[in-house]
């Protein structure tokens, strides 16, 4: 708290300062309840998330790339596949050998996520464990 004390002359003057001491403390009192409730009041689902890493894919020789267009057509390395069991039957020799190969997806924008799906659960089957999705890097616009 302040206090006006008269000075030495003896003269009382009225104190035209503001006073802001109040001010302050009601302030840090409001402060130390709303720190308080916040977190109170946000409920959210606990989940653990995953942390994101931004690390440049390296694309080695033995990678495999699976393409997925707008109309659900699939192609192993650039080279159009016939129908599923043709899919299934590479994704096969390719789980034979020692150590796998990574397989990377790169399915079109408007692809539908139903081709998309086929073709993971196709990798699946085939018993291939190391599967990925490229993507165009971030613009930042």
């Amino acid at each position: 708290m302040s206090m006006s004390v008269p000075g030495s002359g003896g003269s009382d003057k009225v104190m035209s300062d503001i006073n802001t001491t109040p001010l302050v403390d009601v302030m840090l009192v409001m402060l130390i309840i709303f720190l308080i409730t916040i977190p109170i009041i946000t409920k959210t689902v606990k989940v653990d998330l995953p942390n994101a890493r931004n690390i440049a894919t390296v694309t080695k020789p033995e990678n495999i790339t699976v393409a997925v267009d707008t109309a659900g057509a699939v192609y192993w390395n650039g080279g159009a596949v016939a129908d599923r069991t043709q899919l299934l039957n590479l994704v096969v020799a390719e789980a034979r050998k020692v150590p796998q190969p990574e397989i990377h997806i790169r399915a079109d924008r408007n692809a539908r996520f139903e081709a998309v799906g086929r073709v993971i659960y196709i990798i699946q089957q085939g018993g291939l464990v190391k599967v990925g999705f490229l993507t165009e890097p971030h613009s930042g616009g």
